[in-house]
């Protein structure tokens, strides 16, 4: 049986899918990752976009932030891919649970997902660290400069910047929906951003699916793997016309 038909049967036979996703599932979108040959990693910038996204350089230069946060984090055109869509339509159907991801694009919930855990925030989440008022992302958008709050204070996305921790809440929701998964479907990930990829440790269940374009270190425990693009797959899989 070819790997697609594995994948097909255990997606048909499944009752509790859960999907873990990453940067993968947004650049399917247009969305640009860290870590390839043409990502974030890859061009060039005054700092390491690791520097520039973590905590202690957002209090020292909010400026620098939010001039590299408003090119490449906040991203409000794109639309959900072909895999946002499916993963939509699964959970429609009763058989998605949730949907754990690495992503602050919101696209999940823009393509009709309802339960998704975001272990590193949103981009479309923002309060002002003096008063706590929140801000769309459309708000902070239409602000020049550091955006800030009526009160005075700067506005801060809530996304969850190096050197920061992980939601107690979303951890503990994504823990419970991995470890009740009857499959575990992985895909865009490296699986190489800690803790986040930790939270594959809690899957109990015998049908681990990682898709990702290259190997992870989590191949050899894995049931099924395919190294290719999560919208190849999809679209193998008969999801292509799959609408909002």
């Amino acid at each position: 049986m070819q790997p697609i038909d594995t994948l097909k049967q255990m997606v048909q036979n499944s009752t509790n899918m859960v999907f873990f996703g990453g940067a993968g599932v947004s650049t399917e979108s247009g969305i640009p990752d860290f870590r390839s040959a043409d990502g974030l990693y890859a061009q060039k910038w005054p700092y390491q976009p690791e520097e520039i996204l973590s905590h202690q350089f957002f209090t020292a230069h909010p400026d620098l932030f939010y001039q590299f946060y408003r090119e490449k984090m906040l991203v409000l055109s794109a639309q959900p891919s072909l895999p946002h869509r499916a993963l939509a339509a699964w959970e429609r159907q009763g058989k998605l649970k949730a949907v754990v991801t690495q992503n602050i694009d919101g696209l999940h919930q823009k393509a009709g997902s309802k339960q998704v855990f975001e272990l590193h925030g949103s981009i479309h989440q923002n309060h002002c660290q003096r008063c706590g008022r929140s801000y769309t992302g459309q708000q902070v958008a239409a602000m020049s400069g550091v955006p800030h709050c009526a009160c005075g204070g700067i506005i801060k996305p809530n996304v969850v910047l190096y050197g920061e921790p992980l939601s107690d809440e979303v951890v503990t929701g994504a823990v419970r929906a991995i470890a009740a998964a009857d499959l575990l479907m992985v895909g865009g990930t490296s699986l190489t951003v800690y803790p986040a990829a930790g939270l594959l440790q809690y899957y109990r269940g015998h049908q681990l699916v990682l898709i990702n374009r290259s190997a992870t270190a989590a191949d050899s425990r894995a049931d099924l793997v395919l190294h290719q693009n999560l919208g190849d797959v999809f679209t193998a899989l008969g999801m292509e016309d799959i609408s909002l």
